[in-house]
């Protein structure tokens, strides 16, 4: 049995090349074709499996619309729209969408992320997924640099630089003992075994940090 596919899009040319697609798929059939989300919410109890939708609507956007259809039904949701910027790639995905295509796209992608959803991945135009990547590894260099306290992180440096505990220790007017209770800390937090390890994460931070600039 053909999975349904609905089009929430008020671009004629955009709802044309989806139409094409399905029109000569064995997998897939077209659905009804809505140009708001206002129309679109009889979703949430019409039969469809799959919907296409544009975040730019007049009216209530496509995130909006996903938000409610992914609380009140089972339908799979795939932006297709032509906007790249990261807070409603961000939106859209916490949103409950399930693949992100960009409208550069041709037919064969357009086939390619329905049968991708199909088979349970999430379809992302290659540009969406390297964004989505570089969230992700944003976060835990966010994640990694600020579990440190500030005087852990200046123990840290210090001990990168070389100098011993009794160094460390007159530098941050601080005694030996409190310099290993913030390296045990150091390394608990860290992940990590020796002061080795918990260098060699503090450089890898810091080299990605560069990176970035």
């Amino acid at each position: 049995m053909k999975k349904v596919v609905a089009i929430v899009d008020e671009d004629c040319f955009f709802q044309h090349m989806i139409s094409n697609v399905l029109k000569a798929s064995n997998e897939f059939e077209l659905g009804k074709v809505y140009t708001t989300a206002e129309e679109a919410m009889e979703l949430v109890e019409s039969p469809a499996d799959i919907v296409f939708v544009e975040i730019a609507l007049p009216g209530i956007s496509g995130i909006e619309l996903i938000k409610v259809l992914h609380q009140n039904s089972a339908i799979q949701c795939i932006i297709y729209s032509k906007n790249k910027e990261d807070v409603h790639i961000l939106s859209a995905l916490e949103s409950g969408a399930s693949g992100y295509i960009l409208k550069e796209a041709r037919e064969q992608e357009i086939n390619g992320a329905l049968n991708e959803l199909k088979n349970g991945g999430a379809p992302m135009s290659p540009y969406i997924s390297k964004r989505v990547i570089s969230f992700f590894q944003q976060t835990e260099n966010k994640v990694q640099s600020t579990i440190l306290s500030e005087r852990e992180m200046q123990v840290l440096q210090l001990l990168a630089k070389g100098l011993p505990y009794k160094q460390i220790a007159e530098s941050l007017y601080i005694s030996s003992e409190t310099v290993k209770r913030h390296l045990h800390n150091i390394y608990h937090k860290l992940g990590v075994q020796n002061k080795i390890e918990a260098i060699n994460k503090l450089n890898l931070l810091q080299d990605r940090n560069i990176s970035k600039h």
